[in-house]
């Protein structure tokens, strides 16, 4: 039966449940490593078992979106990929569930848009390559590459390039938030290029080794990429407190550290294998007792996942 509006509704006038899917996608803890290269923005990504997860209900009586207050970004990327598949007609429902503090480099925007834009193609019976996800996100905002599996090479901005290195070695990350926060879409509003290309040469070398650590499974080659980058990065964002963290990573026989090149976070490198993320994680909280937070993360490969079936 039609309704007054247009739309598709039961015997009762009720509108009907076209189609429902709840999607997660990880955040991350900053970058194992961000740059230029040949002019082209690029990090590559650090995802960590941390998720935001979004349900979107499809109901017949649209058109519209309806999102919690906060998740303004979350909902355009609905009515992008609504527009997208042609379904402009229907109305959205989001639910998001996201603990990802923001400001930090965690990568909390980008898990709502990655999964917010997955969870409304599978409630429409789509399931979106992470090529396409991306370009969505991108259309919002610029965005990290969680949504492509395994570590991913990305340009956050235009996705011009945009690769997945391969899966993630065995590795452990304690994070430091040693406070303040940064606004990403600011911060991406200026042109850094000057300054990455300053530093050009270290993060080519940060990124041969990254490269060479994830095909070789080798957390100390990924371990020094990554700390090779978050020096690299004090020309760009400087970390007030990196010299600490470095140290104490030595201290604990980290493989290194890495750093949110947009945001405040910093994370401490493990060899997963030597199973020592759990001690680290105690040691971290003894010796960074004004820490707004100190996290344990596994490194994970990227992409998003339906949860609910």
């Amino acid at each position: 039966m039609a309704s007054s509006n247009g739309g598709v509704s039961d015997e009762n006038g009720a509108a009907l449940l076209l189609g429902s899917a709840t999607v997660r996608a990880p955040g991350v803890c900053g970058e194992l490593a961000q740059g230029v290269i040949d002019g082209v923005n690029f990090l590559v990504t650090c995802p960590v078992d941390f998720y935001s997860r979004v349900k979107v209900d499809i109901y017949s009586d649209g058109p519209g979106v309806d999102a919690p207050e906060d998740c303004g970004k979350a909902a355009a990327a609905v009515r992008s990929t609504l527009s997208q598949l042609k379904q402009s007609k229907v109305r959205a429902r989001l639910t998001v569930n996201n603990p990802i503090p923001r400001g930090k480099g965690m990568g909390s925007s980008s898990a709502d848009l990655a999964a917010a834009i997955a969870a409304t193609g599978l409630a429409l019976g789509e399931e979106l390559t992470p090529y396409q996800i991306a370009q969505i996100a991108l259309s919002i905002e610029p965005t990290d590459g969680i949504m492509i599996p395994g570590v991913a090479l990305f340009d956050h901005r235009d996705g011009i390039i945009r690769e997945s290195l391969g899966p993630p070695p065995p590795m452990e990350i304690v994070a430091l938030d040693l406070g303040g926060t940064v606004d990403t879409v600011q911060f991406n509003m200026v042109d850094h290029l000057e300054r990455w290309q300053a530093v050009g040469q270290q993060t080519t070398e940060a990124l041969r080794l990254l490269r060479q650590g994830i095909a070789d499974q080798d957390p100390v080659l990924v371990g020094r990429g990554a700390s090779i980058s978050a020096e690299a990065s004090q020309n760009v964002l400087a970390k007030p407190r990196l010299a600490e963290v470095q140290e104490f990573a030595e201290s604990v026989g980290a493989v290194g550290v890495n750093v949110g090149h947009s945001g405040t976070i910093m994370g401490v490198l493990l060899d997963a294998r030597e199973r020592r993320g759990k001690s680290t994680y105690h040691k971290a909280q003894d010796a960074f007792p004004d820490a707004d937070s100190v996290y344990h993360f596994r490194l994970l490969g990227g992409g998003v996942q339906r949860v609910d079936v």
